[in-house]
């Protein structure tokens, strides 16, 4: 190596050592300026915060449906208010139901006009729905449809219709007598218990007539007919009412008699065939 290289070198060595020596001075005072600057800068606030809250630190947000606003001086006033319109509403609420119960009423006026214009049939002999003390048994020789029809007949007859009708009732339902012999013995039994007389009314014979109408036949009577129901022989019974005029459906109390020791029975006869009506009388 020679003595100018070596210079040189060494030269460059000292230019490199006074440059660093010049420049580390500046830089550490840039330092010291830079510390100072991030500590100022901490003692100010953090409004940053505001965009990028750290929300392990906020609370959870609490709703309510409840206004917080008030008035300042007008609160009482403004529950008064509050407090005033209530009734107003009501009164609306009442002209509404007023609206809906004046349209109701005017429907039902309607509907009652409607049908105002339609008349049922009258209904003609119409039984009662209360039965009287001396039918509130149970019995096994009538049926509980016509006790209504018998206590009709019993009520709402003649007088000496009322003794036959309630005699003949105690000794059939009450007593449950037995007559020896048939249904006219049973019949005769009746009349003379009920102390009454007996009127014919009407008179024809069995296979030639004449026949009597329905409305000849009253409550009481003492009918002789053709039983229909039993192979068309002469049968005679006491006439309660009818359950079916115009078919000449009618209850009867009949007695078969004939040594079967059954008391008297009412039943339905077929009365197409009345040839002799004989009625009671006092």
């Amino acid at each position: 190596m020679s003595r100018l290289s070596f210079w040189s070198i060494t030269t460059s060595s000292s230019a490199l050592l006074f440059t660093f020596a010049t420049i580390f001075p500046v830089s550490q005072a840039n330092a010291d300026s830079m510390s100072a600057l991030i500590a100022q800068k901490s003692a100010q606030p953090n409004y940053s915060a505001r965009y990028t809250p750290t929300y392990s630190a906020v609370p959870p947000a609490k709703i309510t449906t409840r206004s917080t606003i008030q008035r300042a001086g007008n609160t009482a006033s403004y529950r008064s208010n509050a407090s005033s319109a209530q009734p107003s509403y009501t009164t609306n609420s009442a002209s509404n139901n007023s609206y809906s119960n004046n349209s109701y009423s005017n429907q039902n006026a309607y509907i009652g006009n409607a049908q105002s214009s339609y008349r049922y049939p009258a209904v003609q002999g119409q039984a009662p729905t209360v039965l009287p003390a001396f039918l509130s048994g149970s019995y096994d020789n009538v049926d509980s449809e016509y006790l209504p029809l018998l206590s009709n007949a019993e009520t709402q007859s003649s007088r000496a219709a009322r003794e036959v009708i309630s005699t003949a009732r105690k000794m059939a339902l009450n007593e449950r007598t037995i007559i020896k012999g048939g249904c006219w013995d049973y019949l005769n039994a009746v009349f003379n218990r009920a102390g009454v007389s007996r009127n014919t009314i009407h008179k024809g014979t069995y296979g030639q007539g004449p026949y009597a109408n329905s409305s000849e036949i009253e409550v009481g009577d003492w009918l002789y007919y053709i039983n229909h129901g039993y192979n068309g022989v002469e049968h005679s019974g006491l006439f309660v009412g009818w359950v079916d005029e115009n078919a000449k459906q009618a209850l009867i109390l009949s007695y078969a008699g004939e040594n079967r020791r059954e008391p008297a029975r009412y039943r339905v006869y077929d009365l197409s065939n009345v040839y002799q009506i004989m009625r009671p009388n006092v």
